[in-house]
This record gives C-alpha cells, structure tokens and sequence, in this order.
C-alpha cells in the first residue's frame, strides 16, 4: 500500500516563469502563476504530472556529464519523431550535450536552466 502519492515535481531554478514557458511548449502544457508571484510557477500538462518551478538565488546550474556538478535532475521524454523534437527543443533555446552519436534512440539537451541566460 502506497504511504503517498505524487503531487508535483518541483524545479529549483532561477527564473521560473522563463522555464515554465520553456517547457509548458514542450509539453504542451500551460503555465499557471499568480500575477504577483515570481517565486513559483506550474505547468500543467495535459494527462501528466505537474511540474512546478520554483526561485532558487544563488542556483548553480548542472553540468552534463560532471561528476564534480552532477545532473541534479533530468527528465526523460518519449517522443514519436526524434529529430523532429530536437529541431523544436533547439528552436526553444535547448543545448544539446551530447551529439556524436546520433544512431542512439535517445539525445541529451540543457534547458534553458542549465545556460546561464539572464531571463
């Protein structure tokens, strides 16, 4: 017997609505905040779980791979024409990390998160 279930996974980063937006068109989510709030923002994705993303000074991005500044946390999507997602995610401002070999079944991008960008 379950002790709990899921309610939202939560993001640290620092700027939430910025990545919000990022990856509610990802998903095909929408973005949810309350207009005076800048601390915390949802997407809700149709038929999935939540995300929420959550303002974190002092955020210290990932870097992938790293041992000495792990991934953190990583996300992993299905999606039904692989190239097609990469050209959307990378339209999006995603990095990719890893590009040599492109037979795998899978490809490793940074969110905007990850960029240092000023949002």
């Amino acid at each position: 017997m379950a002790v709990a279930e899921l309610g939202t996974v939560v993001v640290d980063c620092p700027a939430p609505r910025a990545l919000a937006a990022f990856w509610a068109q990802v998903l095909g989510g929408t973005v949810e905040a309350d207009p005076g709030q800048a601390e915390w923002v949802d997407v809700k994705v149709p038929g999935g779980q939540a995300l929420a993303f959550q303002a974190a000074p002092g955020f210290v991005p990932p870097e992938w791979p790293s041992p000495g500044r792990s991934q953190q946390f990583h996300l992993d999507l299905t999606v039904d024409d692989l190239d097609a997602a990469e050209q959307r995610v990378l339209e999006l401002d995603a990095r990719p990390l890893e590009t040599e070999d492109r037979s795998r079944t899978w490809r490793v991008y940074a969110d905007p998160n990850a960029l240092d960008l000023p949002f």
